[in-house]
């Protein structure tokens, strides 16, 4: 079998070396290291699967969760290396992503720890799956997307999250029987929300929620036809739907990057788009700008409304569609989906330059891409923030400028 030496962390966290002078990314190793493997050849490049590490590298340390190697669970992919290692690869993942797609030279970012490695996560999805007489709740191995293997534990999410889930599990009878169905437990503040995904009847939901105390919020979205309510029992006001952060402090810690660089800007006027629930704008409409909030969830358009002052307007629509109209504007603020800017939205912001543009991205890769696509900005500052410790994922805000600023 081939030998290969680890030389970095690729951006979905597979460790890659080369054989040959052909690229092989291998999950569950570490930069470094000398392990044995089996390759499969794909066009340029090759996956790798590991048979043994040779000689391990410094970095790399027993996973926590009996997940991570016992059912290849594919929710996390850096639990063998640690903290430190994570952060490097990180910053690693960022800079090459701007070389390779944006065709932009930057300097290594910064990066910001998540004050908690573990337990950080406010929200859970799990797939669900009807098999010999039980209910099979769990994730995807990393090499097998279509296994599902019951998930017991997950040490990276909030232990009240986890333990709703076990509730959910007890109460399985009283669920739609249907092959698949798809779930989601968020927690905000004191709130758990329990969201169903599938099925056409739900004849037991009632029994479900007598089962499940705990879940302030139930909903289902059956297979055909609107979303039901069938309990919701929230102590705040905050729509459901918008429970979106799922490490509250480094997204805090983002947004006050974000609202200062757009202030250093003296600004008086700014777009929001992809505001959510509109706390950004809010941090800038304190500071008495005008604030064009863009935002397609109409709960959370009608939320960020109600908590702007009157110099200030929420549109309720998606930002591709109406971001042309909002602008010109002193400061845009973008923080977009995984997916990144419809190039509609690149195409408004490239013909209404802004005085500063900042991206808060969630995929560096995305990112990258949509940079290259606003060739009448450079980069003024690039920072990482470790919003998905034990995971590849890496937020990225990232602060542009007009080429002749």
């Amino acid at each position: 079998m081939p030998i290969l030496r680890v030389e970095s962390i690729a951006a979905g966290g597979d460790g890659v070396g080369r054989l040959d002078g052909l690229a092989v990314f291998t999950p569950r190793t570490a930069p470094g290291e000398l392990v044995d493997v089996t390759v499969k050849q794909r066009g340029r490049m090759a996956r790798g699967r590991l048979l043994r590490v040779v000689e391990p590298a410094p970095a790399r340390i027993a996973p926590r969760c009996r997940h991570y190697d016992g059912d290849r669970c594919g929710g996390c992919q850096l639990q063998h290396l640690t903290i430190e290692a994570q952060l490097e690869a990180k910053q690693q993942i960022v800079q090459d992503a701007f070389a390779r797609i944006a065709r932009r030279a930057v300097a290594k970012p910064d990066i910001v720890p998540s004050p908690k490695a573990w337990e950080y996560r406010s929200r859970l999805t799990l797939a669900m799956r009807w098999s010999g007489g039980r209910w099979i709740m769990g994730l995807h191995r990393f090499d097998d997307v279509d296994h599902v293997f019951d998930l017991h534990e997950c040490p990276i999410t909030d232990g009240s999250v986890v333990a709703a889930w076990a509730a959910i599990r007890n109460a399985g009878r009283h669920l739609p029987r249907v092959a698949e169905l798809r779930g989601t437990v968020r927690r905000s503040g004191d709130d758990l929300a329990f969201v169903l995904e599938g099925g056409d009847a739900w004849p037991g939901a009632r029994e479900f929620a007598r089962a499940t105390p705990m879940l302030a919020v139930i909903r289902w979205r059956p297979a055909r036809g609107a979303t039901r309510i069938v309990v919701d029992n929230r102590s705040s006001g905050t729509p459901e739907a918008a429970f979106d952060q799922v490490n509250q402090p480094v997204a805090a810690a983002a947004r006050r990057e974000l609202v200062e660089r757009a202030l250093s800007a003296a600004p008086a006027t700014a777009v929001d788009a992809y505001s959510g629930l509109g706390a950004t704008s809010r941090l800038l409409a304190e500071h008495g700008i005008s604030v064009t909030a863009i935002e397609a969830d109409e709960a959370a358009a009608s939320f960020a409304a109600g908590h702007l002052p009157a110099e200030s307007r929420v549109i309720a629509g998606r930002v591709e569609d109406e971001i042309a109209a909002a602008l010109p504007a002193d400061v845009v603020i973008v923080n977009p989906p995984r997916a990144g800017l419809d190039a509609r939205v690149t195409a408004a912001l490239e013909a209404q330059r802004t005085q500063r543009l900042l991206y808060m991205s969630c995929d560096a890769a995305t990112l990258a891409r949509d940079v290259s696509r606003l060739p009448a900005y450079r980069v003024e500052s690039l920072r990482a923030y470790d919003m998905f410790p034990q995971t590849a994922h890496v937020e990225v805000v990232c602060a542009l400028v007009p080429e002749e600023a």
